[in-house]
């Protein structure tokens, strides 16, 4: 059998291994990455976040992603009925990138593996990763590929950015389910003719359709527009038919969504995405650590993915080249605490979204333009910044403002009522 020694092992091409990669790669160590899937390979999660920009930029990638021309963008834009609440990243709390992108994640991804491989790091792709025996830190694992070719892999650590393959946590046994709700979305990618500037197609827009049901809206620099629905799974058992049909009297059922999208052409049959919520106790052991959607995948609202992938992977790469030099790392305290900030300050706003909280606050009739930018600042991806009340006390601050608002609104309409 085939034996191949390296320093780390990354298993998964997407951007948290690609993260990890390059960065491990830049401090002089050897680094393989293995992939299950043949890219391109369509996954969602087309919405970056300004906040991931650093760790794209740490691992050498914006120049390759600039040269593809993907969609900038500028900020969020949230709907219900004639309600409308825009946020533009220029307005954040927290210094650092004002604008990201809007990406087709199948060209998004390939790019970044592409320009891994182009630093001199190999990538094999259609490779299955099915044992792995550790030896302290040190580690062998066994990959087939496409072919059948059995082979052997042996590292100092290993790198688990495998996403929704979520590798060691299945081969371990270290599964356990999210606390959120589980959700199912419907959608597809759709040829946008009657966008308009208007449209700006520099943000993304979430619309309210009803309480816990919301719509994407992700237009792309080609003309074409990601689309899809979110809600509770028997949400879409109210519409009959095929998953075309019910994806069409959805759009049809949305007055911000019917005029625009009526009849419009699809670019794939819509899909179907459920049961994404899952997590495990720990993020780390004895030779390898895990990041991005290994870790634990929250909602497609709020666009958290991608950056939760990739400054996990920032934060692993980093921890795992100060272990290969032989120096202490203490990885609950440097790595598992530092995740789950990130982690719960959106998962609170995840909550506070399909409770309703976040509807009081969006769509106040006098935004504080303070509090707008701290909210801000959270919805850029900056979840790490402690400055921020609305990121150390994400569990209560929302409740307590949207308490507030509720308050003072109730005030103002009695006031009037009176005169």
């Amino acid at each position: 059998m085939r034996t191949e020694q390296v320093d780390v092992l990354v298993i998964g091409a997407g951007p948290a291994g690609s993260v990890a990669a390059s960065i491990i790669h830049q401090a002089g160590y050897k680094v393989k990455v293995v992939e299950k899937l043949k890219f391109p390979r369509f996954v969602i999660g087309e919405s970056l976040l300004p906040r991931c920009m650093e760790a794209l930029e740490e691992a050498k990638f914006i120049d390759a992603i600039s040269a593809k021309g993907f969609q900038q963008k500028f900020g969020a834009k949230f709907v219900k009925n004639d309600l409308v609440c825009d946020f533009t990243f220029k307005e954040q709390h927290t210094p650092g990138w004002q604008w990201t992108w809007q990406v087709t994640r199948a060209d998004f991804d390939k790019t970044l593996a592409d320009t891994v491989e182009s630093m001199g790091v190999p990538v094999s792709y259609e490779t299955t990763v099915t044992d792995i025996r550790f030896n302290g830190s040190d580690s062998v694992t066994t990959v087939e590929d496409k072919d059948g070719n059995i082979s052997q892999i042996e590292a100092r650590f290993i790198v688990d950015g495998s996403g929704y393959g979520r590798v060691i946590p299945k081969l371990f046994n270290l599964e356990k389910n999210s606390n959120l709700q589980p959700r199912k979305a419907l959608f597809a990618h759709t040829v946008d003719k009657r966008r308009s500037m208007a449209d700006e197609p520099n943000r993304i827009t979430a619309v309210v359709h009803k309480k816990g049901t919301w719509i994407w809206i992700i237009p792309f620099s080609t003309g074409v527009t990601s689309l899809g629905f979110v809600s509770d799974p028997s949400f879409f058992e109210e519409f009959p038919g095929t998953d075309e049909e019910k994806y069409r009297a959805m759009l049809e059922s949305e007055p911000y969504t019917r005029e625009r999208f009526r009849d419009v052409e699809l670019v794939f049959e819509p899909r179907i995405l459920q049961s994404w919520s899952a997590t495990t106790d720990k993020f780390y052991g004895d030779g390898y650590v895990l990041t991005g959607n290994v870790t634990e995948f929250l909602d497609p609202i709020f666009s958290s993915g991608v950056t939760l992938a990739c400054v996990s992977s920032q934060t692993a790469a980093k921890l795992v080249i100060k272990k290969l030099k032989g120096e202490a790392v203490d990885w609950e305290k440097e790595y598992m605490e530092p995740t789950m900030q990130g982690v719960n300050t959106f998962r609170s706003y995840v909550m506070a979204w399909y409770e309703g909280t976040l509807d009081t606050i969006f769509f106040s009739k006098d935004p504080d333009p303070e509090i707008k930018g701290k909210i801000c600042s959270v919805l850029a991806g900056y979840v790490w910044d402690t400055s921020n009340p609305f990121v150390t006390n994400h569990d209560t601050a929302l409740k307590r403002l949207a308490r507030t608002i509720e308050l003072t609104e109730k005030l103002k309409s009695s006031s009037t009522i009176e005169e």
